[in-house]
């Protein structure tokens, strides 16, 4: 009864920081639409492609252009079954490149490189990303339609412009793109690695894309962010709690029950999230889309056991102690599966993966030695006579008279 009543008492408390929660986690959502709302710096520099540009490359007057990432220009122009399309960007050595992709992502996109050799001999070949190894890159092979019109790469200023036409069955419409540079020259066509890259959507239909590839790229971040912090941290922290700190009771389960809780709305919000970027991007990814839900289910299946849980003297106890131990492990161990995934997927870079690594070493590092502690103390307690037992805090209780 006196659990009845502590439990009465404290649920509303988990219903007022769930909802707290669930508006801090639901801002951090929204945060990406909020940046795609804001207006953006739609101008592109006036430049004279007359200059050093042959036909048909120098009627700009039909071309449309939207700045795209950094000081990337993108200029095109739809007419009937051809695309025209001029890349600019910032030049001094290496090599420029745009890639156009099922998916959004870098393994199957073909992509168009340019590039000026030392002696200034301009260079410019479609390249095949069959893989993410250089060697699985390979030249004059891609999926792009290019035409007999001539391809052009040239260097103004501290800009070069990469310039192709493309035969299209299909006009372009929301279109994913990938844009990387790379410092070094590419040696015998073999590219180095790129420097940066980035992945937009570009809606030709509508001729802008620098709210849609900000509002993609924030919400792109926030996902991965909520899904290193709910499950890669709180989750495991609450996990670890239950597991190691049942000598401090009832502290330990009104802890456990609180961080379970908070991670809960943050994995949430992180499935919610990646759900948002599907329906933008059509990301076709199954298994990171499907190992994410299937999570979800599981960690809904343990804010449920919260509510269900029975007496300690019931019969069902140790089935409902078996469940909600080992469907909350499978579900910590989909979801560093599957953060691991995000970021191959996303192309996440070194940060992202040391960043991840740090937290994930620090858990497991934890878990180890309080699961070396845990065992010693059991085989203590094993160790003393019948008599002799340990205080819940671990220290020693002397038999009475």
């Amino acid at each position: 009864m006196a659990n009845s009543r502590s439990w009465t008492q404290t649920w509303p408390c988990f219903v007022k920081l769930g909802v707290l929660n669930l508006v801090l986690v639901f801002k951090i959502t929204a945060l990406g639409d909020v940046s795609g709302s804001v207006t953006a710096e739609n101008t592109c520099k006036n430049t004279n492609y007359q200059s050093f540009l042959p036909p048909p490359y120098q009627n700009m007057s039909q071309m449309i252009c939207t700045p795209v990432w950094h000081t990337y220009e993108l200029r095109y122009f739809q007419n009937g079954d051809t695309t025209t399309i001029i890349l600019s960007a910032p030049y001094t050595i290496g090599w420029v490149g745009i890639g156009f992709s099922r998916d959004g992502m870098m393994v199957g996109s073909s992509a168009m490189v340019g590039w000026i050799t030392k002696h200034g001999h301009a260079n410019m070949k479609q390249f095949y990303l069959r893989g993410r190894k250089s060697s699985e890159v390979k030249i004059d092979k891609g999926e792009l339609p290019l035409n007999n019109i001539l391809r052009l790469v040239a260097t103004n200023g501290a800009e070069i412009h990469m310039a192709f036409q493309l035969q299209m069955t299909t006009p372009f419409q929301k279109q994913p793109i990938l844009l990387a540079f790379g410092s070094k020259y590419p040696q015998n066509h073999h590219l180095s690695k790129h420097e940066d890259k980035t992945a937009i959507v570009f809606d030709f239909s509508a001729g802008s894309t620098g709210p849609v590839s900000r509002e993609l790229i924030q919400m792109r971040t926030n996902h991965g962010i909520l899904a290193i912090i709910g499950w890669g941290l709180i989750l495991p922290v609450g996990a670890i709690i239950a597991r190691y700190f049942r000598h401090k009771d009832p502290l330990w389960f009104y802890l456990h029950a609180i961080i379970q809780f908070v991670g809960f709305t943050f994995g949430l919000g992180t499935v919610i999230l990646g759900l948002q970027l599907y329906s933008k991007m059509q990301v076709h990814i199954p298994a990171h889309r499907g190992i994410g839900i299937f999570a979800l289910v599981l960690s809904i299946l343990q804010v449920l056991a919260l509510f269900l849980r029975p007496n300690k003297d019931s019969k069902i106890r140790k089935f409902w102690n078996w469940y909600h131990s080992w469907f909350g492990r499978m579900a910590l161990v989909f979801a560093a599966i599957n953060i691991v995934l995000g970021m191959q997927a996303a192309g996440a870079g070194s940060d992202w993966k040391i960043g991840y690594g740090f937290v994930f070493g620090i858990m497991v590092v934890a878990a180890i030695v309080l699961e070396i502690l845990a065992y010693l103390k059991r085989s203590e307690m094993r160790s003393l006579p019948p008599n002799f037992q340990l205080d819940p805090v671990g220290g020693a209780t002397f038999p009475s008279k």
